[in-house]
């Protein structure tokens, strides 16, 4: 398997069994050389969950299209079983709702379609529903989320009615809300507004305990959850200014940490499924694998070591930073987007939300602070990361 094949995830991957239905070909030079074949691929083993009041009844690892350029693997996703897949609006500019539509409009009577809107008005929010419904080459969304609210009063009421008005008129089936962070604050809101059927938020081994009871709240409402941000930072960070050893990094990828991650996130019997970015068949294998294999002793200890060297890197958007930076920069979220760029390779998406800050916002440069007033109690170096992002966007 080569280094490009999970492209992905600290940029190397797991020797995992190929999936059934993937052809098998003749084998490498030397085989076909002596005649010998590969040895029958086994069926992967897929696990099913019900997306709370939907009542859809998705795989628990599902199809997460953001980094996604090659339609053949969400054809072969398909092919294999996956049956609900995610993109949105803004994803790759709009070119990934076109490609998503291409690759499901064979099967897609036989599969779960979600995206969303960053929208923040109802004239704008169903504008981008028409758009995307038109790129995805389907009538209908099963699910169709407000993106990345962080707070209560970015969630209004015209947003709401932008829903019920879709629903009502057979453009989406169910309505959903996602956040990055503000967990404690934005679950037990946006249940009691009891408006959405299903919740997608950021979950993974890196975050506080205190998430758990929410979740479970969440689930014993019925609302189906499905979880974005399970890798803690999707693919290998910039680590080199960081003192952190890139080739351990590595190691780490190699034993296991990726599929760990996402076994970790199944373990949770609240959680509907996961959607993981997928690049390649290699990391549809890969994903797929952890359906079939609980979360053990060995996968902690990965998932342990992997989270001491992505500490100086990777925003575990807990809310501590929130009101303290002098200039009212929002700092979680300006790490999210160095994020996008970092680890899953999406630069114009960083740079965009980035751009989209209030001006005054976009105008700070770190490097005038004498001092950063910025203390992450998990150990991020908050001050190079944002001087980074301000390089990379401004």
């Amino acid at each position: 398997m080569n280094s490009s094949s999970r492209r992905g995830f600290l940029g190397a991957t797991l020797a995992f069994p190929a999936l059934a239905s993937v052809p098998t070909g003749t084998g490498s030079p030397a085989q076909a050389a002596t005649g010998q074949a590969r040895a029958p691929r086994p069926a992967p083993k897929l696990a099913y969950s019900t997306l709370g009041k939907t009542g859809m009844k998705i795989t628990r690892v599902s199809f997460g299209c953001m980094t996604t350029s090659d339609q053949s693997v969400i054809e072969r996703a398909v092919d294999n079983g996956i049956n609900y897949f995610d993109t949105a609006r803004v994803y790759q500019g709009g070119n990934n709702e076109r490609m998503v539509g291409a690759a499901l409009k064979k099967s897609r009577d036989k599969v779960f379609l979600s995206s969303k809107t960053l929208a923040r008005d109802q004239k704008g929010a169903l504008a981008d529903l028409e758009t995307s419904l038109k790129e995805l080459q389907t009538d209908h969304l099963d699910v169709w989320h407000l993106h990345s609210r962080q707070t209560v009063d970015s969630v209004t009421g015209d947003l709401l009615e932008a829903q019920q008005i879709a629903k009502r008129d057979g453009k989406i089936r169910f309505a959903g809300v996602s956040f990055h962070g503000g967990h404690a604050e934005m679950i037990p809101a946006m249940l009691k507004l009891n408006h959405f059927d299903v919740f997608l938020i950021s979950y993974n081994y890196t975050m506080d305990p205190a998430i758990e009871p929410l979740i479970e709240m969440a689930s014993k409402a019925n609302v189906g959850l499905v979880v974005m941000k399970a890798l803690a930072g999707g693919v290998k960070p910039t680590v080199r200014s960081y003192q952190v050893d890139p080739d351990k990094l590595n190691r780490l990828s190699r034993a296991g940490a990726p599929v760990a991650a996402l076994k970790w996130v199944l373990k949770n019997p609240h959680i509907n499924t996961v959607i993981p970015s997928i690049v390649d068949e290699d990391q549809l294998a890969e994903n797929i694998a952890a359906m079939g294999s609980p979360f053990d002793a060995n996968d902690g200890k990965l998932l342990s070591a992997r989270l001491e060297e992505i500490k100086p890197l990777y925003c575990r958007m807990c809310g501590s930073c929130q009101g303290q930076c002098a200039q009212g920069l929002p700092v979680a979220d300006v790490l999210r987007f160095l994020m996008y760029a970092e680890g899953y390779g999406q630069f114009a998406l960083g740079r965009d939300e980035f751009k989209a800050l209030p001006a005054h916002l976009a105008a700070v440069r770190c490097s005038s602070c004498t001092s950063c007033t910025v203390h992450c109690p998990n150990g991020v170096e908050v001050a190079a990361r944002l001087h980074k992002a301000q390089q990379l966007f401004a």
